[in-house]
């Protein structure tokens, strides 16, 4: 990667996340509901029966209440474990899982864990992300875990990626090893930006 294009990604992820800790509770509540609906609404559209999702931080738009759910309509979902090497491994997510602290101060599930390729199997993912531009090219938060995910995929399902509205740009700073997203959660809307695979 460029020093440039990796300088123009650091300012760019450093006014994000400074953004987003000014969210008020209510902004932030209103904005988790809203995402809950639309990825509710996303699962029913696809008829996902399988599917990946993160868990999210207090300063991401929350995924938690919408996994209880998704598990307790019987959707199986994968939640991501960070590992060492720069790969996601998979954990199934249950009505009871503990989850505690992991890599980098993420949450993660306790329990079994099968293996980087167990996501190859899934109807979609759902992933984080610092923002996405009008080509559903994704700013993430800097470690290329999702990027290693994507483009390992020997059949990659839909990948949307859960922002703000206001991450939603024209454009983001990209390099080659950056992975396009189909499309866009936010909490009002979901977008098909539809991408071209590299």
């Amino acid at each position: 990667m460029s020093d440039a294009i990796a300088d123009a990604k650091r300012a760019l992820r450093a006014e994000l996340r400074e953004r987003r800790q000014l969210l008020t509770p209510q902004a932030r509540e209103t904005a988790s509901a809203g995402v809950r609906a639309q990825l509710d609404a996303l699962v029913d559209k696809l008829g996902v029966t399988s599917m990946s999702c993160f868990l999210s931080i207090t300063t991401e738009p929350d995924t938690h209440e919408f996994v209880a759910a998704a598990v307790a309509r019987g959707i199986r979902v994968l939640l991501p474990v960070t590992r060492k090497d720069g790969l996601l491994d998979w954990a199934v997510a249950s009505a009871d899982g503990d989850i505690a602290e992991g890599m980098f101060g993420l949450p993660e599930p306790v329990g079994e864990l099968l293996g980087p390729i167990a996501v190859n199997d899934v109807d979609l993912l759902v992933i984080p992300a610092a923002a996405v531009d009008r080509r559903g090219m994704r700013l993430g938060w800097g470690r290329g875990y999702y990027d290693k995910t994507i483009g390992s995929m020997h059949r990659c399902p839909p990948v949307y990626a859960v922002i703000f509205d206001s991450e939603l740009v024209d454009e983001v700073p990209s390099d080659l090893h950056d992975q396009p997203v189909t499309g866009v959660v936010t909490p009002t809307q979901t977008l098909v930006l539809a991408p071209v695979r590299r």
